[in-house]
């Protein structure tokens, strides 16, 4: 089930498959230009790195992005944008996805009025939620899924204690912990993430 996945570090993630799908890049070591389409949860510079996204962009590469950052997109030479708000469903390449609002509900960094998102895209009838910078919501209780992409790292999202509460909540098969390693969070709260996971779920750590 998650044989295509690959977790680049704090939440960077790439899905291998018919197209090559990254989500929020950043770190990227080495230019590979191998995206077919690129999803951007929000404007800040750890999920919206121009650097690195342009280490993975090729001529044909497809962008999507929340509207408020259509014109930082269309300056860097994408022809192919879409541009999402919360709570509504889309398709780009016979992809589907929704987008579930991600923003927090006892902190600042991510104002629930901006309409930054997270991503639920099926592919190959797998659901894959992708929640972005968030705290529990009503929305995000209520996400159904194969697997979960849930940030652990705290100050600026849910720290590892919420996050498995959110994991145990919407029960997907397998979840993943992100945001961590990098500028908040450590190896050792992905630790403590699992120990918290229900036992019908599978927890991987990636990185």
């Amino acid at each position: 089930m998650i044989e295509n996945i690959e977790c680049l570090g704090h939440s960077t993630i790439k899905i291998n498959g018919d197209k090559i799908i990254y989500i929020d890049p950043f770190n990227i070591k080495e230019n590979y230009n191998d995206a077919d389409i690129i999803f951007i949860t929000h404007s800040h510079y750890d999920h919206f790195s121009k650097e690195d996204i342009l280490k993975l962009k090729k001529d044909s590469t497809k962008i999507i992005v929340p509207e408020d950052l259509y014109s930082e997109v269309t300056s860097m030479g994408f022809s192919d944008i879409m541009t999402v708000l919360p709570n509504n469903s889309y398709s780009i390449d016979n992809i589907k996805f929704r987008t579930i609002p991600a923003h927090n509900t006892n902190k600042n960094f991510h104002p629930k009025e901006n309409n930054w998102v997270g991503y639920i895209i099926d592919i190959n009838d797998l659901k894959y939620y992708i929640a972005g910078d968030t705290d529990i919501t009503i929305e995000n209780k209520e996400v159904v899924c194969d697997i979960a992409f849930l940030p652990i790292g705290g100050v600026y999202t849910m720290d590892y204690i919420e996050a498995a509460k959110l994991a145990n909540i919407i029960n997907p098969k397998v979840v993943i912990p992100i945001h961590y390693g990098s500028i908040v969070g450590t190896k050792d709260d992905a630790l403590k993430f699992k120990e918290l996971i229900d036992s019908g779920i599978e927890c991987k750590i990636m990185f």
